[in-house]
Parts: structure tokens; sequence; C-alpha cells
């Protein structure tokens, strides 16, 4: 019988208890051993959710308080001057200070970067190491989490992030340096994990190495080889995991690392399980990753069953089971789902019950009797032909699109002309990405609206009033180009999803994007159209409370498919398409309506991408023909922007110029910058707006930092394509922090007018 193991489970807990509890202790209602108990409880139940599906052999770090690779860089000792109080000591405000640039002690300083983890939107912070780096064991917060689980009763599995994957993670800072070169110093601390773990009883260690799922050249390769053999021999087997893609390429070099067991990813990919059982000799574990990690749809066990029995039967008790990837990706439990119709419910399976189809299908592997799973998969089957997933109207629509469909009127050049005569900015004009300060006030009008306690006139007037204060605060400090404030808006997917037609929504179906923020992302389940309009009636409102421009705010077809639980039984070209028809209708709504600068967001852009870049172009292609089939149905006056964040661009950037959007508005405060080369090295074509300050962080940004900035981007790109704005939207973030940021933003923007031109 396999062994059932997971490689991670949400740590944020059913209800979002660990987002509540580490707010609280910023805020200071929470003591830090008050969060420390509120943590330890969290991962009891964390553990006895996955014991209860059936898992046996369960993760352990997987935990964290803000992000894994941060926990890891606390670990290694790879911690940054500024971050580090005059003691030196290392505890959890270091990490805080690390993550978002201030803890309940310690200094408020610029934060690390914060980036993508991989194709998800998961993000990490990213490691900053410079040459001739130091490493040392100094946080040993997982030693204490395993002795909690097996205190429980639990047989445990810690995790550790690779430590090349670490090292290919990070960001070198200072002179130039092979981050490479550093392995050696590295391993060491490796080792000492690896060795207490041991004392402890530890039997299994997973190192994750998901870089094997990248075209690696042969350094890495040669690395992780170095990285194994060194590894090996601390008293603990080693599995190797690898997810998100496939690592056939890489098979032959796998069989020949110095591990125990291999994880791999059967869902992301397709992969030759003959292939992958001759590479992998019998002697080693072969971990088959068969339940989609990052998806909520319940798997079709009988399909499974017939793809993987062959394998099971030959390879015995060397073989387990457990999901593609951690489960980090999805909600905690479908049971808490009490407002889901039947059909639709049967259709899901969230983190805990992905365990129980991993222990449903060993019971059918065991006994070779497959009524079970083939009942349990009966719902999936019928999902394919349902008729509230189907609209042939929809089919249609996006069968007749063509080239020109996903074309502006004119050239940039001719459309940027007529838009300095229509809108009529000054040189670095002033914006911000879109959201203000969503207030308590806000989301509990939004609740009560929903819950019916509130009526609609009653709700209206109560938005209403709020786009009015963020308007007057707009105008207060004096930016050029507003916007409405989305106060409407529980989230920039979420609300247009309730909008759409072919999308459901959960209760409880919280997912982690960053340290506490947590996004409840809607379920595709069908064919998407637009019914009626999203957003014109609150943005035409605001437009009748200024003379200055008011921004249209739509998020875009890219991001809306990746931020959302997508369907898997359709391609994601053709799902983008639809979505893109839908907010065409929407653009050209707005641009009826009388406004003239309309924004569709996609900071999803890149992280949509295969991680292989042989398959980036076909992605690109796809991904930016939809963005303009979205944008391309205004005149040329009609000025489009879109918003990209913490995304790198150098590999990416001639297709980005492909979105053609007239102005593109992104990250760059963290990195000083230096996102820019990219624009600058390509000769980006169109208008700019690079973020001159951190939203992530509740620390006010002075004039002459953002000054500072600006001079340096003024180097890369000609001023007169320069705008101004925050790094993201400001909907975390509380209003005097706000207001104080955008007053000195406005007079460095002002300030550098005099100076630039």
């Amino acid at each position: 019988m396999a062994t059932i193991h997971n490689l991670g489970f949400p740590r944020v807990g059913k209800r979002r208890e660990l987002k509540h509890a580490v707010e609280a202790y910023w805020a200071g209602d929470l003591s830090r051993t008050e969060l420390f108990v509120k943590g330890q409880a969290i991962r009891a139940q964390n553990w006895a959710l996955q014991a209860s599906a059936g898992i046996e052999l369960l993760p352990v770090g997987d935990f964290a308080w803000y992000d894994h690779v941060l926990a890891t860089s606390l670990m290694v000792g790879a911690i940054p001057k500024r971050h580090q109080d005059d003691n030196e000591t290392v505890d959890i405000d270091t990490l805080f200070r690390m993550g978002r640039g201030r803890a309940p002690t310690g200094c408020a300083c610029a934060a690390s970067d914060m980036t993508k983890w991989f194709n998800t939107n998961y993000h990490y912070i990213v490691p900053e190491l410079h040459a001739g780096q130091e490493f040392a064991l100094t946080y040993t917060e997982l030693f204490e989490q395993v002795a909690e689980a097996q205190a429980l009763g639990h047989q445990v599995k810690p995790v550790l992030v690779g430590p090349v994957t670490y090292l290919y993670l990070a960001k070198g800072v200072g002179e130039e340096f092979d981050k490479l070169s550093l392995l050696e110093k590295l391993l060491p601390v490796y080792q000492q994990v690896l060795t207490k773990l041991a004392s402890m009883g530890v039997d299994w260690v997973q190192i994750d190495e998901p870089i094997l799922a990248l075209e690696l050249n042969e350094a890495y390769l040669t690395a992780l080889s170095k990285s194994f053999n060194v590894l090996q021999g601390q008293g603990v087997k080693l599995l190797l995991a690898t997810y998100f893609g496939s690592v056939t390429q890489y098979l032959p070099q796998i069989a020949q690392l110095a591990v125990d067991g291999v994880h791999l990813d059967l869902v992301a990919e397709p992969q030759s399980l003959d292939t992958i059982s001759q590479a992998i000799g019998v002697d080693k574990v072969l971990s088959l990753g068969v339940v989609n990690g990052r998806n909520i749809w319940r798997a079709d066990l009988s399909a499974v069953y017939e793809k993987i029995n062959a394998l099971v039967t030959k390879r015995a008790e060397q073989i387990w089971l457990a999901p593609s990837c951690s489960l980090l990706h999805c909600p905690v439990d479908l049971a808490q789902e009490q407002k889901l119709d039947p059909e639709l419910k049967s259709w899901l399976a969230f983190a805990k019950q992905k365990g129980s189809e991993l222990a449903l299908l060993n019971t059918a592997l065991q006994t070779g009797d497959t009524q079970a799973i083939n009942q349990y998969s009966a719902p999936v089957k019928a999902r394919l032909t349902s008729a509230r997933v189907n609209n042939k109207e929809v089919q249609q629509r996006v069968a007749a699109l063509t080239t020109a469909d996903g074309q502006r009127h004119s050239s940039f050049n001719v459309r940027i002309a007529a838009q300095h005569v229509a809108l009529q900015l000054p040189l670095l004009p002033t914006t911000t990405i879109g959201s203000f300060p969503q207030t308590q006030v806000i989301r509990q009008a939004r609740r009560d609206y929903k819950a019916g306690y509130l009526a609609f006139a009653d709700y209206e007037a109560q938005m209403k009033a709020e786009i009015r204060y963020a308007i007057e605060e707009q105008e207060a400090v004096d930016l050029d180009v507003l916007v409405h404030g989305e106060a409407e808006r529980n989230d920039m997917v979420e609300y247009f999803g309730e909008l759409l037609e072919g999308f459901a929504f959960t209760q409880y179906g919280w997912v982690q994007s960053y340290g506490t923020r947590c996004v409840k992302p809607p379920v595709i389940y069908g064919d998407i159209s637009r019914s009626k309009p999203m957003t014109v009636q609150w943005t035409t409102y605001a437009q009748s409370q200024t003379n200055k421009h008011i921004k249209g705010m739509l998020t875009g077809p890219v991001t809306i498919l990746f931020w959302s639980f997508s369907r898997d039984d359709l391609d994601k070209p053709t799902i983008a398409n639809q979505i893109a028809l839908a907010l065409r209708d929407e653009v050209v709504d707005l641009e009826r309506a009388g406004i003239q600068i309309i924004q569709i967001d996609e900071p999803a852009f890149r992280e949509g991408m295969p991680l292989k870049a042989s398959q980036w172009q076909e992605y690109l292609a796809w991904a930016a023909y939809a963005f303009r089939v979205s944008a391309s149905g205004v005149k040329d006056e009609t000025q489009i922007h879109t918003h990209m964040c913490y995304s790198e661009f150098n590999d990416i950037i001639d297709s980005i110029a492909d979105m053609d959007a007239d102005v593109i508005t992104i990250e760059t405060s963290r990195s000083n910058m230096d996102l820019l080369n990219a624009f600058e090295e390509f000769a980006y074509p169109n208008d700019i707006g690079p973020g001159v300050y951190d939203i992530h962080t509740p620390n006010v940004p002075q004039v002459q930092w953002m000054k500072g900035l600006i001079h340096t981007a003024a180097k890369k790109i000609p001023v007169q394509r320069l705008w101004v704005n925050p790094d993201c939207g400001l909907k975390t973030r509380a209003w005097p922090e706000t207001r104080e940021a955008l007053k000195n933003m406005v007079q460095a923007a002002k300030e550098l007018r005099q100076e630039l031109r």
C-alpha cells in the first residue's frame, strides 16, 4: 500500500486565523506570547485536518508567519543589516521588518523586494545576498514545530526550501557575483538542520527544488548534484520534491542525485510514467503528485487509477501518493461552504478533501475495487456536458474573433498626440493605481448589503459618500488624474466575477497572496459573458463630482483568469478571450459615458507564463492579444492604461510593448528603479508610470526620496513620457499615511516639473 503524504498545507487557517492574529500583533493588540499560542493552535488544527483526511506523513515547516522563503532567510542568517536590531537578535520582529519594513520593535526601514513564487499568485520576500555572504543557523523555529507535531502523535516530514532554489530566487546586492559561489557556505547550515532533525527522530526530510521545472543551465544542474552529495548522510532520508512542471528533460540527472526519493508533479504538464519509472530506480521512493494542488476541482480518480495502477503494482511500497505541489494555493475545507448549490459543490475539492481523495485512491489501488472511485468521479464527468457550463452564444463570439479585433485604430504616436490635446495634462502627471483605503465602515456596509440588512438605496448612498470623500482627498493633495477609490469592490477580481456570468463564489475559499494578505478567488465554472455594465455607474458618479479626469478602473482578462480558480476543461486562451470580450463591452460603455482614461490592470501577466522559456512565446502571444481585445474598441483620444506589479520585465519587454497600452504603471520603488533597465534597453515606445513608493509598508515616503527615484527614471526614460504614481493600489493602507504619502508624491512631481523641463 502506498504511503500518502503532503507537500504543504494552507497556513492561514480555516477562517484566516493567522491573518487576524498577526495583524493584531502588529497593532499592539496581541502580545508576542499570545501570538505564538495562536500560531501553535493553527498548526495543531492544520495537522489534525490532514490526519483526519488520511495523510500519513505530515509536512512541518510549511507554516510561516509571513512566507516560507523569508523564514528560510532567517534560518540561514541572510539578514540585511538595515533589518537587524542593535543586539543583532534574530526573532519574529526581524522577520516582519524584512517582510513589511516595520515590526513592533526595531527600525522602520525599507522592506526587502517581493515577487511571485514561480507562476503562482503567491509572493515571497526576495533574499538579499552579497559577495562573500556568511551564513549561520540563526532561527530555529522549525525544530520547535517538529517537536509540537511529534508531541501530538503525528509522523512528520519537515519541509525545506532547497539550497539551490534558495540561491536561484535570491537577489545579489552590491558588486556583481555568481550566486552559486555561495553554495559551499550555505550547505553547512543545511547539514546542521538535517543533523538536528535526525536527533529528534525524524526519518524523512523534504527538500523542495522547484527550479527543476525551469530550463536550467549546466551550472545549476551541477549545483544540485553537489548539494545532495553534501547533504546525504546526515541521519535522515531525503525526498527531492519538484513541482509546477515536467522534469522529463532532467530525469537522467535526477536519477543520479544522492536522494532516497523523488516527488514529481504529474498534473502541471504531461509526463510519461514509463519514462519516469525507467529513469528512477526501484531503490528510490517515487512520489506521484496526482491530485491538483493548485486548483479546487474534484479529481477524476477513476482516470488517475487507470493511469498509475500498473506502476503502483510494479513498485509496491516504493510508491507514495501526494498532491502535485503544496496545498498552500488551495482553500482549507470545502465542508465550510454552506451556500454553494449541491451540483457545483460536487465538482470541488479543497485542501482537506484532496487528502481524502488520495486515501480513496489508495484503497482502490490496494484492493482493485474501483466502485468507490468511479462513484466519486461521476460528477467530474457530468460537469463536462452540463448546460450551466456551456453557452453557445459566447462560444460563437470567441470563434469569430479576428486579428483586427486586437488592434487599436491608430499607432501609439498618433494616439498620444490626440490624447495630449484631449486630456491637457501637465508634465509628470500624477495619479494612483486605483484603490483607496478600505475602512471598516466600507467593509461593514458591503457585508450588510450582501446579507440583506442594508437596502440598496442606503448602500448606494453610502458608497457615493465614500466616492465623494475619495475625490475630496485627491483634490486636496492636487492629483492630476483621479480615481473613484473602489469602495464598492471587495477584491479586484472577485468584484468583476460577481457581475459576470460563468463565475461562482465561496464563503471561506481564502488563499494567501503575501504576508497577511489573503484573497478569495472566484471559481470559473462556465462560459463567461457580461449581462450589464459593471463599473459605469460608480465611475460616472465620480466624474460628476470633479472637473479633473476620472480614470475608469478594470481588471484585465489575463489577471481575472489567473487570479480565479479557472476551468480545467477548457484551454486558457479561450477563457481569456471570453473575459476580454466582456471587458471590451465595459470599456466601450465607459467611453460612451464620457470617461477618457481607462486602466485595465494586468498584474498577473507574467505569472501566467509557462516556467520553461521555450514555451513563453505561445503564451505571450495569446495573453497580449486578449488584453488588446479588451482595450481596442475605443477611439484614439481615449487613453488606455495598464498596471503590473512585482514582476521581472527584462525578458518579456517586447511582449509588454505588444500589449500596446498607452501608459503602463509598474512597481519599481523596492528595486530603486532597477526594473526600468528593461524599458530603457528595449526603447519601450509608450508612456510609463514607475511607482515611486512602496504601498506594502506603512512607512510614509519623503519628498526627496521620491524625487531621487524620478530623477533616476528620467535618466532612463524621456521625462515627457513619465507619470508619477505609487507602486500599487492603496486599499490595504490607512487614510493618514495615504494622505501624507500622496501629498509628498505630488510635491515631488511639482518640484521636478521645474527642475526637469
